[in-house]
């Protein structure tokens, strides 16, 4: 066919019939279900777009060709649409100009279709930062809001509502003379419009500038209210539906000017909950949520409770919509492979190096992975959701007081005939769990043998809430007499693991992992039958289940520890995991959790995955080299090589070091054969943070296990943990520090020309407020470690840190890391005694005495060093200032003083 080639357009451009007809051809051939038609149709799309005048068909299809069905017309502006969005800067003036005339022409077409699309091209083009370029465009569709046709002044509404959505910032800026002035009182006018769709679009217009307390809003804001008040009754769904949203968002950001009303808005949100309309039910139902985390939440709501929380307990109830959704009728599915799309990708949390404390494990920062995630595959939030998510942050603010309106619900739904009664309660007990715990201990001992039960129901969906409710309360069970509560929980929870039904596996084997949390070591007896269930489910899962059971069984390698370690427990283990392993290719995303699982693993096992190690190192320095090599070539050939994904590479770093730390010295021979000092040193360069994060981990670990290798490097490596001392990046900063201790401890005193690198920085993040605790720890252990090792160097500084550094090392555990950095102290107040005492006296002498009083039982010659140290700071000050001081200690600290040291 004959397509012109560009020349300038003139006024009114007109199509050639023939292209026209071809056009109209290929729209047709696009809508034909036929994959093969397609890909051609999509081809000549492309050489089309070669044409620059292609686009004036396009738009003349959509606008002016009023004789063809609407779905061509409209398909005609989508492809439109599309190349706007890669091509527009190409387009020439005269093209861009003419689409751009014909669309204000057009936007009251008299079909909503084509009024839609139209509207969607308006906002494409000006999303391409052409509102600076198209100052026409807000004055023309503000015109037109005006207009007698109804046609016009919706097509309009539709299009400005799509702009505010995606492009709210600009219109606030100074860029545009602040079209907002304008434009906002205009939107409050038509509130009150008689047709329901136009007061629709003018709430959500508004409702885009609440969150960002937009000036020209915050002007109106009472008429705004007041506007909002009046339509609380509409008869319009979608027009409730936008007023409860725009009070829950003015609730975050002008509650004061919600205060006054706020028992009306209540009782008004109270039954918007109920609406009948799912939509406006769910809006409403956020409110409770926002509100929870408003300081008035309780003052508030404590009058509204007895009604609230039936409505809140009603909600949790699965909709019949959400039933067919869930395929709750289908017992058993277990035979049915995955659909792919169902599975979310996952995200890999870096290692961080974090301390042992007093009476328990290293406490990692808190991660909320518990969240109401029981249904997950529905779409993603729905008003049960919102009821149970709103019921647990209520709890958490009402604690016990919420029970007195729970519990008489509670006993009704928990032991009622019909499922699905029964399933919302045992949701209900769920949620509040972590809110009102205190107040239902009493309840549990009867509860929780219920629940139990549970879980052998003949419906999957009360099977699989039932998993996640007991794992709320997985603390409380642990800490009973595990005969009468855990074995039968475990021995329940375990069968559920095999159920034949999917969402009961994925339920079964989450809440586990979580048992697996709480149970830690006292699971260890039950370890075979344990393993047993969990290798089965290997040759039971699809696709889905399998990446949540690498999960359960990497957590119970973390719970358990070296207790794994047994040759007949790693014969049950290790095959099907390798299986697996050797299966999946080096560009496969599964490999994610199995490297997770396989590093806890390897943490655990200890010298009895010897047997594995080799191809699993040699694998994880591949995926390194790999990584590496594809971001080589992405930075300089950006054209043809896309960017790899980094996780592939993290994930094997942190594997490295689960293999660093549980094999110890063992790993040498495999470092001594391999690249992976030369690789870590280009991830200690890598511009994402998690890269940095993860190497220095293996840097710290590798120093441990085979210092040798590491040796010859230090000269490169140090300046980069030097320049990573930034606790703006906590994680990264907080293991380049506990590297930089474990580097310092092999070189001993060699380690002089490199403490000017890093001292500096490790003293201003002692002082700084806020840190967290973990690096706080890591920053006090490494400043004693280079204490130590180089007391010369260090001790002049001692006054700058002794007092935060004995404040963060209060609660960890006696232990080698511990052990060196109280050396390095002592060391250091040896060469410097004035820098301690004089801070001390100056502050608080008990904050320095308790630390050394605190050890349970250090060495011999440690507690030589404390003796020593403490007579001669007694002697310093004299015996009248430590009578003075000793008069305000507490009684145990003068009694450890004295049994210990005599003082």
């Amino acid at each position: 066919m004959m397509w012109s080639r560009p020349h300038k357009m003139e006024c009114q451009w007109k199509p050639d019939e023939q292209g026209l007809q071809q056009i109209l051809q290929l729209l047709k051939e696009s809508q034909s279900p036929d994959t093969s038609t397609q890909r051609s149709v999509q081809q000549k799309l492309e050489q089309l777009n070669q044409y620059p005048d292609f686009n004036n068909y396009l738009i003349f299809v959509l606008t002016k060709l009023k004789t063809e069905d609407e779905a061509t017309r409209s398909l005609s502006g989508l492809i439109l649409k599309n190349n706007v969005k890669a091509h527009y800067q190409n387009f020439p003036n005269g093209v861009s100009d003419f689409i751009k005339n014909e669309c204000l022409q057009n936007i009251g077409d008299s079909s909503p279709l084509i009024r839609a699309t139209v509207g969607i091209l308006i906002t494409t083009i000006a999303s391409k930062g052409e509102l600076q370029n198209w100052p026409e465009l807000l004055p023309k569709l503000c015109l037109q809001l005006d207009s007698e046709d109804y046609n016009t002044c919706e097509g309009a509404f539709g299009a400005l509502q799509k702009i505010c959505e995606d492009s709210a910032e600009i219109l606030d800026s100074d860029m545009l003379d602040r079209p907002l002035n304008v434009m906002i009182p205009k939107f409050l006018q038509f509130f009150k419009h008689s047709s329901p769709k136009i007061r629709s679009h003018a709430i959500a217009c508004v409702n885009q500038f609440i969150i960002s307390r937009t000036q020209a809003l915050m002007l109106h804001i009472d008429p705004f209210i007041e506007n909002l008040f009046a339509l609380a009754g509409d008869e319009e769904p979608e027009v409730r539906k936008n007023v409860c949203r725009a009070l829950v968002m003015l609730l975050e950001v002008r509650l004061d000017r919600l205060l006054p009303h706020m028992h009306n808005i209540i009782e008004y949100m109270l039954q918007r909950t109920q609406d009948q309309d799912e939509n406006v039910a769910l809006e409403a139902c956020e409110f409770w949520l926002t509100l929870a985390e408003q300081p008035v939440c309780k003052e508030v709501l404590c009058g509204h409770l007895p009604k609230l929380t039936p409505v809140l307990v009603n909600g949790m109830k699965y909709s019949e919509i959400d039933i067919i959704l869930l395929k709750g009728d289908v017992e058993e599915d277990e035979a049915i492979p995955d659909n792919e799309q169902d599975i979310r990708p996952r995200f890999h949390r870096s290692r961080t190096v974090a301390q042992q404390h007093e009476g328990g494990d290293s406490i990692e920062e808190d991660d909320d992975e518990d969240d109401l995630d029981d249904d997950e595959t529905i779409s993603d939030w729905n008003l049960r959701k919102c009821s149970a998510a709103a019921l647990d942050v209520l709890a958490n603010v009402f604690r016990d007081d919420l029970l007195l309106h729970i519990l008489p619900l509670l006993k009704e739904l928990l032991f009622h005939p019909e499922w699905l009664i029964k399933e919302s309660g045992i949701l209900v007990l769920g949620a509040i769990a972590e809110g009102c715990m205190q107040g239902m201990i009493p309840y549990l001992p009867e509860l929780i043998p219920h629940l139990v039960q549970c879980l052998s129901d003949k419906k999957a969906l009360v099977r699989s809430i039932t998993c996640w409710t007991l794992s709320r309360y997985t603390h409380w069970v642990v800490s009973q007499p595990p005969d009468i509560y855990l074995k039968p929980l475990m021995t329940e929870l375990l069968k559920r693991i095999l159920d034949s039904n999917k969402r009961v596996q994925e339920a079964a084997c989450s809440a586990f992992a979580t048992l697996e949390e709480e149970a830690c070591t006292e699971l260890v007896p039950y370890l075979a039958y344990i393993l047993d269930t969990l290798v089965f489910a290997f040759g039971k899962y699809q696709h889905k289940n399998l990446l949540i059971l690498y999960d359960a069984i990497g957590t119970l390698a973390d719970s358990v520890g070296h207790h794994l370690n047994k040759p007949e427990y790693i014969q049950m283990l290790m095959p099907p995991l390798i299986q697996k392993w050797n299966q999946l290719k080096d560009e496969d995303k599964d490999l994610f959790p199995l490297l997770e699982c396989l590093s806890s693993v390897a943490t655990a096992l200890q010298s009895g995955f010897l047997p594995y190690c080799e191809p699993v190192y040699q694998r994880c320095v591949n995926l390194v080299q790999k990584t590496l090599a594809q971001a080589v070539l992405h930075q300089t050939q950006p054209e043809f090589y896309e960017a790899p994904d980094k996780d592939f590479m993290i994930v094997a770093l942190d594997l490295l070091s689960g293999l660093a730390e549980g094999l110890g010295g063992n790993i040498e021979q495999l470092v001594a054969r391999s690249n992976i000092l030369t690789l870590m040193y280009q991830c200690m360069q890598d511009k994402m943070p998690e890269v940095r994060q993860s190497s220095f981990a293996l840097l710290g670990d590798l120093t441990k296990a085979c210092f040798q290798h590491v040796k010859p490097c230090i000269a490169n490596l140090m300046p980069i943990l030097g320049t990573n001392l930034n606790p703006e990046l906590i994680s990264v900063c907080n293991n380049a520090t506990w590297a930089i201790g474990e580097i310092s401890i092999q070189m001993g005193s060699e380690m002089q020309p490199y403490v000017p690198m890093v001292l500096q920085q490790l003293v201003e993040i002692i002082n700084r407020p806020n840190t967290p605790k973990t690096l706080l720890e890591n920053t006090a252990i490494t400043i004693g470690r280079l204490g130590y090792v180089c007391p010369q160097e260090v001790a002049p500084m001692l006054q700058q840190f002794i007092r935060p550094w004995c404040t963060s090392l209060r609660n960890i555990r006696d232990n080698e890391e511990k052990d060196s950095a109280f050396r390095g102290i002592c060391t250091m107040i040896t060469v410097n005694p004035g820098g301690v005492v004089a801070s001390t006296i100056e502050n608080d002498p008990l904050c320095f005495l308790y630390r050394f009083s605190s050890w349970m039982n250090p060495k011999d010659d440690l507690r030589e060093m404390f003796c020593k140290i403490l007579h001669g700071f007694k002697n310093q000050v004299g015996d009248e200032n430590w009578r003075h001081f000793s008069d305000q200690f507490p009684l145990p600290l003068k009694e450890r003083l004295a049994a210990f040291y005599g003082v």
